[in-house]
C-alpha cells in the first residue's frame, strides 16, 4: 500500500488535530509516513490542507495524485478533485455538498452532539476513515489520553465508534513490521541536534518558518537547562548569541530570509571577532514579506555572500530530518574549530514536513570545543587572542577564567592582542590569517550524495530539501529504461565541494540543475567556482514544493532539448 490522503478545510476547523491523531495511529501501527503541510498566513479562514502519504515501505516525499480526501468544506473538493484517483474516495460531513459520485457523507456533527461534545466531530470522521482503510481503533485511546482529559477522551471514543459504523471497508491492511521510529519535523531535528551538541543559549525573534525551532527549545529549556531568549528583533537576537558565544557558551540563533537580512552586519561582526556562531536560516519566498508560509530556495547566493568584507564562513544545506540533526551537531564543532559563523540553510518544505525516522544515534555525536590549553597562560605566557599561526586559527580562551588575562574582541581591525589598528601591514596579516581557515574548510567539506545509475547520461544537480523528491524522481526516470540518470544533491555548499561534481560532469552528456528558485542559484555558484555550466534547468518558484513526478516530467523535457 502506498496511500496518499488529503485533509483540507479552513484554518480553525480542526485539521491539525485530525492530521496529528491519524499520523500517530499510522506510526503506532508500523507505517512509514510523510506529511506535507500547506497553510495560509492567517489565523482563521483561507484554504489549508495536510497531505499524509503512508506505506509499509519507507516514504520520503509527497506525491501529487491523491487516493482519498477528507473535505471539511466544499472548497476542498473543488480545489483538489482534479488530483483524485479514479478509484479514490471523498469523505465529508452532510453539510458539504458536491455532485461527485465518489463523495461519501457521514453525519459527523450530529454524531459528535450525540457523544456529548460538538467539538469531537473530527473523531467521527476519523472513525469512518479507519473503517474504509480496514484499520481498527487500536492505539486511539492511548493517543487521545496524552492530549485530553478522561471525559473528553470518552466523548472522542464514542464519536469515533459511531463514525466507524457508517461506511463499508474498502481496503485490506497490509502486514506490517513494527519498527522503532519517531514522528518528527526537521526544525525539531535542528533543535535536538543543538541540544545534543551542548548548546546552552538560543536567541531569536519569531519568524515563520524558523519559529518552531525556538518553540521546541522553549518546551525543553528547563529539562535541558538551556536559556531561550525571544529578542525584540533579529539584530538583537544575533548580537545576543555572539555575546554568549564570546563568553564560552555554545550559542545559536535562527530566522528566515527577512530576519537574516537584518542579521547580516552582525554575521560580519562574528567573522572579524572570530567568534563561533551557528545560524539557522529557514527559507521562505521573498523579497520582503513575500509568501510567509510557503517554500523556496532563493537565499543561497545571498547567504553565501552575506556581509561586507572578506572572511570565512560555512554554509550547510539541510536535506531531511536525519541530516538536520547530525549536521547541526557538526556545525557547532566546525564553528568552534575554525571560530567562524556556520549557517544551516533549510526551507519551509523541509521544516514543516513530518516524517517517520529511526531514532537518532547519539553515539555518532561528538562535542569538540577546540579551546586552548590554559596551562601556559596560567604560568605567565602572554595571551594573544588573534595570534598569527600557521593555520590561521588562534588560541581561544574563555574570558574570566585566568586572572589578569584579557580576552579582547573588537569590530575594528585589530592586532594580535585585539587592540585596534590602522596599520596596513597588520591589516594584510589579519586578512590573510582569516583566509587560511577557508583553505582548511575546503578540506573539511563533505561531498554531495550521489543517487542513481553508476554512469549517468543525464546528471541532475540539486541541494537541500530537494534530496527526497530527487531521490524518488531518479528511481522513476531509471525505471523507464531508455536513458540512465543520476543526481548529486549538495549538503555542504560553501565552500563548494568539487571532486564528485567534476568527476560526474565529465561522464554525463547533459547536466540539469533542479532548484526552487528563478535564477538557478546552485548552477550559478557551480559556474562561478568551477566553470562547469549546466545544459538545462528545472526551476519552480510559486511557493509550492517540487514533487518527484514534476521533476520526472520536466527533466525529460529538458533532456530532449
Amino acid at each position: 500500500m502506498d496511500f496518499n490522503l488529503l485533509i483540507g478545510g479552513a484554518a480553525g476547523q480542526g485539521m491539525e488535530t485530525l492530521s496529528a491523531t491519524f499520523s500517530k495511529i499510522l506510526q503506532k501501527r508500523g507505517y512509514h509516513l510523510f506529511t506535507l503541510q500547506d497553510y495560509m498566513s492567517r489565523v482563521r479562514g483561507g484554504h489549508n490542507f495536510f497531505q499524509i502519504r503512508f506505506s509499509e515501505n519507507p516514504v520520503k516525499t509527497h506525491r501529487d495524485e491523491i487516493d482519498g480526501i477528507i473535505a471539511l468544506n466544499t472548497e476542498t473538493i473543488t480545489l483538489h478533485l482534479p488530483r483524485l484517483a479514479k478509484d479514490g474516495f471523498i469523505l465529508a460531513d452532510t453539510d458539504v455538498s458536491h455532485e461527485d459520485s465518489r463523495l461519501l457523507k457521514i453525519p459527523a456533527k450530529s454524531l459528535a452532539k450525540e457523544a456529548g461534545n460538538p467539538k469531537v466531530s473530527s473523531s467521527a470522521i476519523l472513525g469512518a476513515l479507519l473503517k474504509i482503510l480496514g484499520m481498527d481503533e487500536a492505539h486511539l485511546e492511548d493517543i487521545l489520553s496524552i492530549k485530553f482529559k478522561e471525559d473528553i477522551v470518552k466523548q472522542n471514543l464514542t464519536a469515533f465508534l459511531s463514525g466507524y459504523g457508517v461506511p463499508e471497508k474498502r481496503f485490506e491492511e497490509p502486514t506490517l513490521q513494527q519498527e522503532d521510529t519517531m514522528l518528527i519535523q526537521a526544525n525539531e531535528s535542528i533543535a535536538l541536534g543543538a541540544l545534543a551538541a551542548g548548546m546552552k543559549f538560543y536567541s531569536a525573534y519569531p519568524m515563520t518558518p524558523a519559529t518552531s525551532i525556538m518553540s521546541y527549545l522553549v518546551k525543553k529549556s528547563k529539562e535541558a537547562k538551556v536559556v531561550v531568549e525571544q529578542a525584540e528583533d533579529e539584530i538583537a537576537a544575533i548580537n545576543m548569541a555572539i555575546g554568549a558565544s564570546y563568553t564560552g557558551v555554545r550559542s545559536m540563533t535562527g530566522t528566515s530570509g527577512g530576519g537574516y537580512s537584518l542579521m547580516v552586519e552582525a554575521v560580519g561582526l562574528a567573522g572579524i571577532m572570530e567568534t563561533p556562531l551557528v545560524i539557522a536560516e529557514i527559507q521562505r519566498p521573498g523579497p520582503a514579506t513575500g509568501l510567509p508560509t510557503r517554500t523556496e530556495q532563493s537565499d543561497l547566493l545571498f547567504v553565501v555572500h552575506s556581509s561586507h568584507g572578506e572572511f570565512p564562513k560555512m554554509v550547510i544545506a539541510l536535506r531531511h530530518p536525519e541530516d538536520a540533526f547530525y549536521q547541526t551537531t557538526r556545525a557547532f564543532n566546525l564553528a568552534e574549530k575554525y571560530q567562524i559563523p556556520v549557517i544551516l540553510l533549510g526551507d519551509q518544505y523541509m521544516a514543516d514536513a513530518i516524517r517517520t525516522v529511526k531514532p537518532f544515534d547519539l553515539s555518532k555525536v561528538t562535542i569538540d570545543r577546540h579551546l586552548a590549553d590554559e596551562t601556559p597562560y596560567r604560568e605567565g605566557k602572554e595571551y594573544k587572542r588573534y595570534e598569527l599561526t600557521d593555520n590561521g586559527i588562534s588560541p581561544r580562551l574563555i574570558p574570566g577564567r585566568i586572572p589578569g588575562t584579557m580576552v579582547n574582541a573588537d569590530s575594528d581591525e585589530h592586532d594580535e592582542l585585539g587592540n585596534i589598528t590602522e596599520s596596513g601591514e597588520v591589516r594584510n596579516a589579519m586578512v590573510e590569517k582569516r583566509a587560511k581557515k577557508f583553505a582548511l574548510l575546503q578540506e573539511e567539506v563533505l561531498e554531495p550524495e550521489y543517487l542513481g545509475e553508476k554512469d549517468p547520461e543525464i546528471l541532475l544537480l540539486g541541494w537541500g530539501s530537494l534530496h527526497s523528491p530527487l531521490s524518488e524522481a531518479i528511481d522513476l526516470l531509471n525505471q523507464e529504461g531508455t536513458t540512465t540518470y543520476g543526481a548529486l544533491v549538495f549538503g555542504d555548499i560553501w565552500p563548494l565541494p568539487e571532486k564528485k561534481l567534476r568527476d560526474y560532469a565529465k561522464r554525463a552528456k547533459k547536466l540539469i540543475n533542479v532548484e526552487q528558485n528563478y535564477n538557478g542559484q546552485l548552477a550559478q555558484l557551480i559556474s562561478q567556482v568551477t566553470g562547469i555550466r549546466v545544459h538545462g534547468s528545472v526551476l519552480k518558484y510559486d511557493g509550492r514544493p517540487l514533487s518527484a513526478t514534476e521533476i520526472q516530467k520536466k527533466v525529460k523535457e529538458e533532456a530532449a532539448l
